[in-house]
């Protein structure tokens, strides 16, 4: 078991940051996002021996989390809750500038919130959790040329909803 206990303690440093940022990008809320990677963490220690290594560790982490994340969902819709949900956008011109704005950040941040799954989680996987088009596929089931059009979909919308809100404040 310790050797088993050393290898998972290298899986969760080198991971835990990026998943947590993922879940941060879904959630919106920091300390469901915490609670969220110690289920992954724990569900992923649990059930180590099921993983068969035909994905990346990261790749099969961010999935456990998000099916964590989609259970936390219907949780809180069969109890009537609001849900916390959200992550990020990028724009044509480029997103490190965006971001660096923050007051743009919000508005990307806002306007991500608002959009429909599958869009906004494909956007937070392949910029946040930076993980490949092929990973993104495997996550949700699906082909890499269907997370590659899924991911130029939800930036063609959201570079669309940053112009309408930009041509709506300059009226």
């Amino acid at each position: 078991m310790g050797k088993m206990q050393a290898e998972f303690d290298e899986i969760y440093r080198l991971y835990a940051a990026d998943v947590y940022r993922y879940l941060l990008r879904l959630t919106q809320n920091e300390t469901l996002a915490e609670d969220l990677l110690q289920d992954t963490m724990l569900k992923a220690f649990t059930s180590i021996d099921r993983f068969r290594g035909n994905c990346a560790v990261k790749t099969w982490l961010c999935t456990i989390a998000r099916n964590l994340w989609c259970d936390h969902c219907k949780k809180a819709e069969n109890r009537n809750l609001p849900l916390e949900s959200a992550g990020e956008v990028p724009d044509a011109v480029s997103f490190e500038q965006q971001l660096a704005d923050q007051s743009r950040a919000l508005q990307i941040h806002t306007l991500l919130h608002r959009m429909k799954d599958p869009y906004k989680e494909v956007f937070s996987l392949r910029v946040f959790a930076e993980l490949s088009f092929r990973e993104i596929g495997r996550v949700f089931g699906k082909t890499e040329n269907w997370a590659r059009t899924t991911f130029y979909r939800a930036k063609q919308m959201l570079i669309g909803m940053l112009e309408q809100e930009d041509a709506y404040e300059t009226e």
